[in-house]
């Protein structure tokens, strides 16, 4: 399996915790707005692409921030 060089750690982590994030909570929130049916897949696909590079450059900000937030909230 070819590997990414260490550098593109960041991006890496991005791309799949948010591919990960935007999978699940789509198809929560798509499945209790408008139910199974048979247009569930078209609507949570559509939810999940608009969703998912919005959540890949929130972790790509915020991510720096929420790390040193969290070290200083838990005792070492």
């Amino acid at each position: 399996m070819r590997k990414f060089p260490a550098g593109a750690a960041p991006l890496v982590f991005a791309a799949l915790m948010s591919c990960v994030m935007a999978f699940i909570v789509t198809s929560v929130v798509t499945f209790v707005n408008t139910g199974m049916d048979a247009g569930f897949v078209r609507r949570w696909l559509h939810a999940f692409l608009v969703a998912w590079p919005i959540a890949a450059t929130c972790i790509l900000v915020f991510r720096p921030h929420v790390q040193r937030l969290a070290s200083r909230l838990v005792a070492s």
